[in-house]
């Protein structure tokens, strides 16, 4: 397999130090939204899934952004190699209720 053709998906919580952080956040958002990566959205964290370099473009260019806007964010991260996007069904409705 070609190193350009690996797979992967990250899970993100970011934490804005600021009373104003769902603005950071929606933002980040944004961002990511903007490259051709998928990206899912809960009240936990914010997921990303696609090939290797796609995925950590997308995360340098929108963490550099918000790093640039806002004084301080902290970003916690889980990667993983593999596309493990829900809709997918990764586990082939192993888990599926």
């Amino acid at each position: 397999m070609d190193e350009s053709d690996i797979k992967i998906s990250v899970e993100i919580s970011m934490y804005p130090l600021t009373d104003e952080y769902i603005d950071v956040i929606e933002a980040f958002i944004r961002a990511l939204n903007q490259h051709p990566v998928k990206v899912i959205t809960n009240t936990m964290s914010t997921q990303v899934f696609g090939k290797i370099d796609d995925v950590w473009t997308a995360l340098n260019d929108s963490i550099k952004q918000s790093f640039a806007q806002q004084k301080k964010v902290a970003y916690t991260l889980k990667v993983i190699t593999s596309d493990l996007d829900p809709a997918s069904d990764p586990f082939d409705g192993k888990y599926v209720n």
